[in-house]
């Protein structure tokens, strides 16, 4: 479906916390963890287990599902340790659905 302007709407919410889930369960099924319950509150490092290997790979899929709009590691720079740390899959959601909602940007030497 598309809108007026001929581009797909933003993905809802809901949609991106189901692709975001996806691929945390194929990161976690490496692990055996794959009966793991992810919620919007679930933290990576703590209730997810994932390494920081793994949330570079969690990168690459949001890059692959979503292009170059939805940069995580962009996302998490601004970022203290411990707010990594307690970063949860509901915010990571809200980041994917805010950046693919704002503007695009100009490229680069426009």
């Amino acid at each position: 479906m598309t809108d007026t302007t001929g581009t797909a709407p933003a993905p809802t919410p809901e949609a991106v916390f189901d692709d975001i889930t996806r691929v945390l369960r194929e990161l976690l099924a490496e692990y055996a963890l794959d009966d793991v319950e992810i919620t919007r509150a679930s933290t990576f490092h703590d209730d997810l287990e994932l390494e920081s290997v793994d949330l570079v790979t969690l990168a690459g899929a949001l890059r692959e599902q979503y292009g170059e709009r939805v940069n995580f590691a962009e996302f998490i720079a601004d970022l203290e340790l411990d707010e990594i740390i307690a970063l949860t899959v509901g915010q990571l959601v809200d980041h994917v659905v805010a950046a693919l909602a704002a503007p695009a940007a100009p490229a680069a030497g426009s």
